[in-house]
């Protein structure tokens, strides 16, 4: 994975410098999470995602980072890749005022991540309690693994779901777990 130069981008709001695609492999190791990473052309959405698959097993998302119109905490919202859901519903049942997709610059600041890239692995560059983490439960009970880009969309890395909490819950992270109704069936 080639990441950008570091001396070009912008500081984090944590004021630490972004972690890498490469770095963040590094602390799955080190947490003796095992993961397994395959490298692909950009893939901005769910779509180009389905068409680029091939036969990667298990559970894929859809990850929507929200900014609440009223004060608190970013809300990043890690769902099945089928679901339909409207951002106000969603937020409601987090019990969070009405809210929208965050801008770019906050994905940048408050995740190191780009649009296209957004991931639950950019945590790692978040401090505790400036980003909610809710998850949706269809893709932690049922499936062996569950799919993200590592801070990058040139690549997907495969983990358990105990894992990818292990991981979270190791930042300083909790996350949440979202009960939804069933996902649309894929079509």
């Amino acid at each position: 994975m080639q990441s950008e130069d570091p001396s070009l981008l912008p500081p984090l709001a944590s004021g630490a410098p972004a972690e890498t695609p490469e770095g963040l492999l590094a602390r799955l190791a080190a947490l003796g999470i095992a993961a397994e990473t395959v490298h692909h052309p950009p893939l901005h959405t769910v779509a180009e995602s389905k068409s680029l698959r091939g036969s990667l097993p298990g559970a894929h998302a859809k990850n929507l980072f929200l900014r609440p119109r009223e004060a608190g905490p970013f809300i990043l919202a890690v769902l099945e890749e089928d679901r339909r859901l409207s951002i106000n519903a969603l937020l409601r049942q987090l019990g969070a005022p009405r809210g929208q997709l965050a801008p770019p610059e906050a994905l940048w600041a408050e995740l190191g991540v780009r649009p296209g890239s957004v991931t639950p692995f950019g945590l790692v560059n978040a401090r505790p309690g400036r980003v909610r983490v809710a998850i949706d439960r269809a893709l932690l009970e049922g499936v062996e693994r569950v799919h993200f880009h590592p801070l990058v969309n040139t690549a997907t890395t495969a983990l358990a779901p105990d894992g990818l909490l292990r991981f979270l819950r190791a930042l300083g992270h909790a996350p949440e777990v979202l009960d939804l109704p069933p996902p649309a069936p894929a079509g």
